[in-house]
């Protein structure tokens, strides 16, 4: 349980990286996606220049307007008009700063948001090009944390954290200067003590992210409860297990809190610190202002001018502290960002556009429609996963145009990799794969996958209605074009007695429908894309006897003048195929019709089919 909330919530942790050469080379890439709002950044990030540069103004006209009212009182005599001059400035200040400080808060936020609009579009387009391979070898949790957690961690760096570190340098550097020309002697102070503030500041964080990261991992754990209790509930209910499973989830929750405490402990400890220091900076600048003071080589103005310009610099140089440790996750964050983007995608894609070109539309190379002749010749492959294992070896087996052929053996014997090959989700190590005698990879792919159709025994639905569901085989069908492939499909009538009829959402996964409506669903869908290779994965062995019905003859009018190819272990729905092929270790054992491979004495086919007719009638087992 622990390992697997550990990996549950690195899933969502933003590594952080050092800034050096290679970091900050892949983060120049990342603000290639800046030039196209280059013009709208440098307004932005001028008013913010503005913004900071007019802060540090206001102590410099809060002193000057206590010397003047010093300077008038010594005199005995009025200064209210210089007193009044300079409220003026005050103001005329505070409001410039807060237009151009709302300027920049929208702009920045508007701009910060287009560049990840643009970073997320280009990541995600090249998650959904990459091959099957690639996601063989990942977690989905680990994708979708790129598209969440990285991109989330360069959105907030982007449009929160860079600009403050912008405002804190300028702040920083400008008060640090004020403060010398205001008094060299104090600033001597103040510049002796800071290093150690942040030096302090940098300690204390590195241990409260680590507390941090404690509690993280310890409230991930209780997710991982929900999760799992909540995926399993029929599972929790049936064994009564509501009880442990409230338990399993206290418990951590107690851990939880126990993490949280001892951050909180930590960062009063730090605050505490941090108090104590910052006032014994403030004290002995006081002590030796007053002393200056006296000397009269400091004007009581001046005094309180570099009173807030010390706490300028001490604030900046806090914050500057906290920030470096944001810029560094999102220097870790664009790495694994830079790293899925750089992934060979599959051959002839969909090229991820530059940044600075939008394009209309994504053209398709033009395909006529293909006949349907498949061959398979001395085809031998392996996982990229599991090199070791050799899959196919040396497997030869065709299908005319408008042919039923069907894939029968053992669990594990490389069916539903022939499959894989044939809709190149995989490359076949040795030999070819061949459509209408032309290599598959000479297809360009996208057009070629659009002329096959895959009807599998777990049926995906996506959350929308059942309409879009079916014209997902053809976006651009028309409603009357979804009902007729409905109607093919055996699925209208269940369709129809919804109060919504098409436009009844399916939820996720398509959980609202049965087995068999998902099916037929999925057949409605295929038939809408009308392919010329169709492929069946077990479309029917999940479903009742009436479902399967159904489902059957739906299938029957689907293959209907289109090339087969199905994978079952239900022997019964493939007597029809024109060719059976039998494998076993990756090899072709086997093939012929279903009376021809019953007429072979020792064959695997009628081994499997006996089998399958003894536990058919065992009244034990029921019908199969």
């Amino acid at each position: 349980m622990r390992s697997h909330a550990h990996a549950h919530s690195s899933r969502h942790d933003v590594p952080k990286a050092p800034i050096n050469r290679e970091t900050l080379g892949e983060l120049w890439h990342f603000f290639s996606y800046l030039a196209p709002y280059r013009w709208g950044f440098a307004l932005a990030w001028s008013c913010l220049m503005v913004n900071a540069l007019a802060g540090l103004a206001l102590p410099w006209i809060g002193g000057q307007m206590i010397d003047a009212a010093q300077r008038g009182l010594e005199a005995g005599a009025s200064s209210s008009g210089r007193l009044t001059q300079l409220a003026w400035t005050l103001a005329g200040i505070v409001v410039v700063r807060s237009l151009f400080n709302a300027v920049q808060i929208v702009w920045g936020t508007r701009l910060g948001e287009q560049t990840m609009c643009d970073l997320r579009r280009d990541t995600y387009t090249r998650l959904v090009q990459l091959p099957m391979g690639f996601f063989a070898q990942r977690r989905v949790g680990e994708l979708t944390s790129r598209i969440s957690g990285d991109l989330g961690q360069i959105q907030s760096t982007l449009t929160s954290s860079i600009p403050q570190v912008l405002t804190q340098l300028l702040t920083l550097l400008g008060a640090v200067s004020l403060l010398a020309i205001t008094s060299p002697r104090l600033t001597a102070i103040v510049l002796v003590l800071v290093p150690i503030a942040v030096g302090a500041g940098k300690l204390f964080g590195g241990r409260a992210r680590i507390l941090s990261r404690e509690s993280q991992d310890r409230l991930a754990e209780t997710n991982v409860v929900v999760e799992e209790s909540l995926q399993g509930i029929a599972t929790v209910k049936a064994f009564a297990r509501e009880d442990y499973e409230v338990g399993r989830y206290s418990q951590g929750l107690d851990k939880v809190l126990a993490a949280v405490v001892r951050g909180a402990w930590h960062q009063a400890m730090f605050a505490s610190f941090m108090s104590v220091f910052f006032m014994t900076i403030m004290g002995s600048v006081l002590i030796y202002g007053c002393h200056l003071i006296q000397a009269r080589q400091l004007t009581v103005g001046q005094m309180s001018q570099f009173l807030l310009y010390s706490l300028s610099v001490s604030m900046a140089a806090g914050q500057l502290a906290r920030l470096y440790s944001e810029l560094q996750r999102m220097l870790g964050a664009t790495q694994r960002v830079r790293e899925l983007l750089r992934e060979p995608t599959e051959p002839n894609p969909l090229m991820v556009r530059s940044p600075t070109v939008v394009p209309e539309s994504m053209p398709e190379t033009a395909l006529p429609r293909i006949a349907g002749d498949v061959d398979f010749r001395n085809v031998g492959f392996a996982y990229p996963s599991r090199p070791e294992v050799q899959v196919l070896r040396g497997l030869s087996l065709g299908a005319r145009p408008g042919q039923r052929i069907a894939l029968v053996g053992p669990s594990g014997a490389g069916k539903s990799t022939v499959v894989s090959l044939l809709t190149r989700f995989y490359e076949p190590q040795t030999g070819e794969v061949r459509i209408d005698g032309r290599d598959v990879r000479d297809y360009p792919l996208r057009p070629l996958r659009s002329q096959m159709a895959i009807v599998p025994q777990d049926v995906l639905l996506f959350g929308g209605t059942i309409a879009e569901n079916i014209a997902y085989g053809r976006p651009d069908a028309t409603l009357a074009e979804i009902e007729l492939a409905a109607r093919k499909a055996n699925a209208h009538d269940f369709i129809a007695a919804f109060p919504e009829g098409y436009q009844t959402v399916v939820g996720e996964r398509g959980v609202k429908l049965s087995g068999g409506q998902r099916q037929r669903v999925a057949i409605a869908r295929a038939v809408l894309r009308d392919p010329a290779i169709l492929i069946l994965d077990e479309a029917t062995s999940s479903l009742d006897s009436e479902s399967e019905s159904l489902v059957q003859q739906a299938l029957e009018t689907l293959m209907e003048g289109r090339t087969s190819i199905i994978i079952a272990h239900r022997l019964a729905t493939i007597r029809r195929a024109d060719c059976i092929y039998v494998i076993r270790d990756g090899q072709v054992c086997e093939a012929g019709t279903h009376e021809e491979l019953l007429r072979q004495p020792d064959g695997l086919y009628r081994s499997l089919s006996e089998l399958q007719f003894a536990h058919d009638l065992d009244p034990v087992a029921g019908p199969g």
